[in-house]
């Protein structure tokens, strides 16, 4: 299966939580059907990506970096690879590589859906955001990667205000998948 059509069919079988995202759900699936090219970095008018909130195992602190374009503390994620099985796979991938920490264990998900502008194409297009949650091994060092400026822990309680409603959003709901099971 293409990792395009697991992508639809991932949204296709979604519940959303909330009306905005129940949008955002169909537009996503609108764009998946509307351009071949919808999971690469090359669809100029948007394209899918993946990003993951990556809590310490007992859930009481999140992992952001300082993203270097955007000038805010985030969560890990950014754009598929032509070698992605799905877009957990890509979430995962994204996790790791940015975070330095082995043995992520991602929650089942996606957890939320957010569409913002990125400058992938000059003045600006749109990333697609599949949002899941993982969660780091006890007793990790997380190590910062070339594509962010600092990488750091933060009490889920005190994400930096130098941050966004989308990741408030994203770590709450992983905290909570985290606490449900």
């Amino acid at each position: 299966m293409s990792l395009r059509t697991g992508a639809r069919d991932l949204l296709t079988g979604w519940a959303a939580p909330t009306a905005e995202e129940e949008i955002l759900r169909k537009e996503f699936l609108d764009h998946l059907d509307a351009n071949e090219d919808a999971m690469w970095r090359e669809c100029v008018s948007g394209h899918l990506t993946a990003t993951t909130a990556v809590l310490s195992h007992d859930g009481e602190r999140v992992l952001l970096t300082l993203h270097p374009k955007a000038g805010m503390w985030l969560p890990m994620g950014g754009h598929c690879e032509r070698a992605d099985a799905s877009l957990e796979a890509v979430a995962l991938r994204e996790a790791v590589e940015e975070s330095g920490i082995a043995g992520l264990r991602l929650l089942p998900g996606p957890l939320a859906l957010d569409r913002h502008v990125v400058w992938c194409h000059p003045p600006h297009t749109y990333h697609l955001d599949v949002e899941y949650g993982a969660v780091a091994p006890a007793d990790v060092e997380a190590v910062i990667s070339a594509e962010s400026l600092d990488l750091r822990w933060f009490p889920v309680e005190e994400i930096p205000q130098l941050s966004d409603e989308a990741t408030r959003r994203l770590v709450r709901r992983t905290r909570e998948v985290l606490r449900s099971g």
